[in-house]
C-alpha cells in the first residue's frame, strides 16, 4: 500500500489496472491493488503520462475545472493568463486548470510569413526564437525582402517580425548613403604619347533597390568601367600641357559622362573629380628641370630690373645735383656724414675751415 498525499494547488487522476477512473481533490489518499494515482499542479497545462487528455476529459468533473483550446493547422495560438502573455501554442489540443487563473487566446494566422498588425511586438522577446524570423533594418539601410526566392516589398528602417511556416525569408540590403567610388591607377596614353596614372573619384547613392540587382550584374563594376572609358577618351585627345592646365575641364567632361548613364546604371552621381595625376619618372625630372629654369630666368629679369631701376634713380639724382649746388652740398655732407661714423679720429690744424680739411683728408690731399 503506497500513501499519496494531494496538496491543495494539486489534483490527482486515479487509475485503476491502467484504466482512468476519476479526478482526486486534495487529500490523503492510499494506491493499493492496481490502483495508480497520478498527481499534476494546477498552475501546470494538464499532461499525464498514463493515458490521452481526450479521456481525462471526457470526465465531466475534470472539463468543468478547465480551460480547453485547440490550434489548428497553420495557426498559433498566443496564450494568456489573467492578461498577461504566458506562451504560444502551436497545433493541438491544450487543457489548463481554470480554477485560480483566467486563462485567454488569440489565435495567430501563419499561413503567410506576415505578422499581423494586431500582434503586440513584445511577444517576440517571450517566445523561441524558432517560431519567427527577425530582419533588423538600420536607418542608413534599405533591405529588399524575399518569400521562397520571389521579392515581396522594399523595408525602410526598421525592426520586422516574420512566422516560420516553411516559407524560405530573405533579406538583402542596400546602403542608401552618398558612397564613394575610387578609380585608381588608370595608366592612359596623351595624343603626345606620354603615359600617364590618373586616379579619379566620384560620389553616387542608390535611387532604385530593386532593379539595380534585377536587371544590372554589378552595377559597380559597370560604373568603374564608364569612368575608365571617359577617362581614356579624354586624355586621348590631348597633349600633356593640356591636360595639366585643364584638370578641371578633365573633371567636368568624366563628370557629364557618368551621369549621362544614371538612368540605365539606377543610380544618382553627384559629383565626380581627378585626385591625382602621376607623371613617369623621366618626364617628372624634364619638368622639374625646366621648372627651375623658368625660375632662374624669372629670378634674373627682377635681378636687372631692379639694377635699371637702381641706375636709373642714381641718374636722376646726378642731373638734380648738377642743376643745384646747394642740393649737391648737402648730398657731401651727408656722405661726409656717413664716413666719419666709421672713422676712430681725425686730426685737424688751424688752416682753413673744417669742411675745406675734411674734404682734403678724404681726396687724400693730406
Amino acid at each position: 500500500m503506497k500513501k499519496i498525499i494531494i496538496n491543495e494547488n494539486q489534483r490527482g487522476f486515479l487509475f485503476k489496472n491502467g484504466k482512468y477512473v476519476k479526478m482526486l481533490t486534495a487529500g490523503r489518499y492510499h494506491a493499493c491493488g492496481g490502483k495508480e494515482i497520478e498527481v499534476v499542479d494546477l498552475d501546470s497545462p494538464i499532461v499525464s503520462g498514463k493515458c490521452a487528455l481526450d479521456v481525462i476529459l471526457n470526465d465531466k468533473a475534470v472539463a468543468g475545472a478547465v480551460s480547453v483550446v485547440e490550434v489548428a493547422d497553420r495557426q498559433l495560438a498566443l496564450h494568456f493568463v489573467n492578461g498577461k502573455f504566458a506562451s504560444v501554442l502551436c497545433r493541438g489540443k491544450y487543457a489548463f486548470w481554470s480554477q485560480i487563473d483566467k486563462h485567454e487566446y488569440k489565435f495567430v494566422d501563419i499561413s503567410t510569413p506576415e505578422v499581423a498588425a494586431d500582434v503586440p511586438e513584445y511577444i517576440f522577446s517571450e517566445i523561441p526564437a524558432a517560431y519567427y524570423t527577425k530582419v533588423e533594418v538600420l536607418e542608413y539601410q534599405k533591405a529588399r525582402l524575399y518569400f521562397n526566392q520571389k521579392f515581396v516589398r522594399i523595408l525602410d528602417a526598421g525592426t520586422y517580425y516574420f512566422w516560420e511556416n516553411g516559407v524560405k525569408i530573405d533579406a538583402s540590403f542596400v546602403d542608401v548613403r552618398l558612397t564613394q567610388m575610387n578609380i585608381t591607377g588608370q595608366e592612359i596614353l596623351t595624343q603626345d604619347k606620354v603615359s600617364l596614372r590618373i586616379n579619379f573619384v566620384c560620389s553616387y547613392r542608390v535611387t532604385d533597390y530593386v532593379k539595380i540587382l534585377t536587371e544590372i550584374d554589378d552595377f559597380a563594376e559597370q560604373m568603374h568601367v564608364a569612368a575608365q572609358l571617359a577617362l581614356r577618351e579624354y586624355v586621348g585627345r590631348y597633349k600633356l600641357d593640356e591636360i595639366l592646365d585643364n584638370k578641371a575641364q578633365m573633371s567636368e567632361f568624366v563628370l557629364e559622362k557618368l551621369k549621362a548613364k544614371e538612368k540605365s546604371l539606377y543610380v544618382e552621381i553627384t559629383d565626380a573629380g581627378v585626385k591625382d595625376i602621376i607623371l613617369p619618372g623621366e618626364i617628372r625630372e624634364i619638368m622639374n628641370t625646366v621648372l627651375i629654369a623658368e625660375k632662374r630666368a624669372q629670378a634674373n629679369v627682377i635681378t636687372r630690373r631692379e639694377e635699371v631701376a637702381s641706375t636709373r634713380s642714381l641718374l636722376n639724382t646726378a642731373k638734380l645735383m648738377d642743376e643745384n649746388q646747394t642740393l649737391y652740398k648737402l648730398k657731401e655732407f651727408e656722405y661726409i656724414e656717413r664716413i666719419c661714423e666709421n672713422v676712430g679720429n681725425i686730426n685737424l690744424n688751424g688752416n682753413g675751415d673744417v669742411l675745406t680739411q675734411l674734404r682734403g683728408i678724404l681726396r687724400g690731399n693730406v
